[in-house]
């Protein structure tokens, strides 16, 4: 047979395999060298304020990854169920990203505004008091854990050597930032969201009369002090809910 020569000589093999896979690698890489960008252009997109971001940083502490996704494919029944189909765009602040197909529990791309605050406390310290049939663990622990804040302009700072488009006064702020998010009423909210507008097309020019789409709220209920119980609630309750999908249409860019 044909292959035989293959089969018998193993370096031929081994060379052929690698060509085959370098005109593959080629193939599928070549070509966005020639593509402005891989990234829709939407507008909406932000990066997360310094409450969200310490939510995240719990939410991979935990493991949350591991059951849950947060890519919604383009199938039917993924849409139907879930809600638009992820955007790149809507990740381009992550790291690490969140896509993934391990789904244990639902995906979590479009969980922002689904659920109360109250809900997601309940959800945590004992998933089947609202979801009977749920195998998730508890996490009560979260709402005796205190957010280390003063961490966190170090972290934005980390976050920015990765491209992360935050500004010295997001950096300088962030301590301060963190508190206001989950502090109604607050002094420090209007300097947040003034922070925190929403980027259209040049990241160090926020849209000045754009809606920042950062919820204030006492996440936890704990009105004492700022837990990780509210960060991670502040963080699931602002995914999926930046890019307004009325308005987008994935022909061409989505600029206001």
């Amino acid at each position: 047979m044909k292959h035989e020569v293959f089969e018998k000589n193993s370096i031929l093999l081994l060379v052929c395999a690698l060509l085959v896979v370098s005109i593959g690698g080629i193939v599928e890489i070549a070509p966005l060298f020639w593509v402005e960008s891989t990234i829709e252009k939407v507008s909406g997109m932000r990066p997360y304020t310094p409450l969200e971001q310490a939510g995240r940083n719990v939410y991979i502490r935990e493991g949350c990854y591991t059951c849950h996704s947060q890519m919604i494919r383009t199938l039917r029944d993924e849409v139907e169920r879930y809600g638009h189909y992820s955007l790149a765009a809507e990740s381009m602040y992550d790291h690490p990203f969140q896509w993934g197909s391990k789904r244990t529990g639902p995906d979590l791309a479009r969980v922002g505004g689904k659920y109360s605050d109250q809900w997601h406390v309940e959800h945590m310290n004992d998933p089947r008091s609202v979801v009977p049939e749920s195998i998730m663990p508890g996490y009560s622990w979260l709402a005796k854990n205190k957010v280390d804040a003063e961490a966190m302009p170090g972290h934005l700072e980390t976050l920015r050597m990765v491209g992360v488009p935050y500004s010295d006064d997001m950096i300088k702020s962030a301590a301060a930032d963190l508190v206001a998010q989950a502090t109604p009423g607050s002094k420090g909210a209007k300097g947040l969201l003034d922070r925190y507008r929403t980027f259209v097309t040049d990241p160090a020019k926020p849209d000045p009369k754009a809606d920042a789409k950062v919820r204030i709220a006492n996440f936890d209920g704990n009105e004492a002090e700022v837990t990780e119980l509210d960060a991670l609630i502040a963080y699931l309750q602002m995914l999926g809910t930046l890019v307004d999908f009325t308005k987008f249409d994935a022909a061409g860019p989505n600029l206001r």
